[in-house]
């Protein structure tokens, strides 16, 4: 059997972790989406950067912006809206055939906003206004200050793709923010009908450790930590707070994986991809993990494991998960903006050469 369609009839989606305007204009995200089954699409400034930086594609649009004085911050979120739009028009068809549930892409809220609630909730609304597509989500990081946008963006109506959780504890804290988004718009009887992903990262926890454990424990700690946020995000779906909304009608906030491409080069390339493999969740994977898994990929059972017997081994060795999962989302806020200072200084600079000021 295709092994992509295996996973989709498993009743997992699988997402891509890309995006450029080159696989939108040259048939390849319409290939994954016929041919492997991709029904939505992820994207990040470092993404977005590479993809500014590898080619000519935006070129004509970045002068013409700078022509209109738009630069900065404000031409980068034109031209991703641009690709996101396109594609998704591409997965129009998959989210309405689920019914809302699929066929999604992500544009992310400026990450110099991390540390400031308010200003992401502007920031939230805003590109969703002007994405203008019923499937855009909008990623907001799990962090601490972002709790409270999460609630306040679902309760605003906006979809959110809660980003930058690491364990169990970051999964609640957000999927708690969305619910009571969604339990504060039926009190006050507005549709219930807001989606939300909650994006657990799994390969950094292994990349955080390498190095620190035995050969018994290498690549394990990330699928421990699935295992463990899978079984709390089972329990919650069945929840009686859970079935309240669904009445309402309202849906569940999905869990994705995310971070799933393989880092260590002596461990199988679908490592993660075959792991965290589960109905009614969601995996994005990189094209070169897409590629991979779609050649020569199979469905584990890791997840019926809950992982606390290997986390209590990595708890023995000396790794404190609490305070790693701090560092590791932490951590990502960080490289999160050092990314986005990189990608406005490349349009920036592209800008400059383009223009042919000195």
């Amino acid at each position: 059997m295709n092994p992509t369609k295996a996973l989709h009839d498993l009743g997992q989606s699988l997402w891509l972790d890309n995006i450029t305007r080159d696989i939108l204009e040259d048939g390849t995200l319409a290939r994954y989406i016929a041919q492997r089954n991709v029904t939505g699409l992820t994207s990040n400034p470092t993404i977005f950067d590479e993809a500014i930086a590898g080619t000519h594609t935006y070129d004509a649009d970045i002068v013409k912006m700078a022509g209109q004085g738009i630069t900065g911050e404000d031409a980068f979120i034109r031209l991703a809206l641009d690709d996101l739009r396109r594609a998704a028009d591409m997965f129009a068809p998959t989210h309405a055939a689920s019914a809302g549930v699929d066929g999604w892409v992500s544009m992310e809220v400026s990450p110099l906003l991390a540390a400031d609630t308010a200003g992401t909730i502007a920031a939230a609304k805003a590109i969703h206004a002007q994405g203008q597509r019923a499937n855009l989500f909008v990623k907001i990081p799990g962090t601490p200050e972002g709790v409270p946008a999460i609630e306040e963006a679902i309760f605003a109506g906006v979809p959110v793709n809660v980003t930058l959780l690491f364990s169990r504890e970051q999964y609640l804290a957000a999927a708690d923010a969305y619910l009571r988004g969604i339990e504060r718009r039926i009190g006050a009887g507005l549709d219930a009908n807001v989606a939300s992903v909650a994006s657990v990262f799994i390969s950094r926890w292994d990349k955080a450790v390498a190095g620190q454990v035995g050969d018994d424990l290498k690549n394990r700690l990330g699928i421990a930590i699935g295992q463990r946020t899978h079984r709390a995000y089972r329990q919650l779906l069945a929840s009686e707070r859970m079935r309240k909304v669904i009445a309402a009608g309202g849906k569940p906030q999905r869990l994705l994986w995310a971070s799933t491409g393989t880092k260590d080069p002596n461990a199988s390339d679908v490592l993660y991809v075959e792991a965290l493999a589960a109905a009614d969740t969601i995996d994005t994977i990189p094209d070169k993990t897409l590629r991979a898994y779609a050649d020569h990929g199979r469905i584990g059972n890791a997840l019926a494991e809950d992982g606390e017997a290997t986390l209590a081994r990595f708890a023995q060795a000396g790794v404190d998960i609490d305070a790693l999962a701090a560092q590791l989302q932490n951590d990502g806020a960080v490289a999160f903006v050092k990314s986005w200072k990189e990608l406005l200084a490349r349009i920036a600079a592209k800008t400059q050469s383009l223009s042919g000021a000195p």
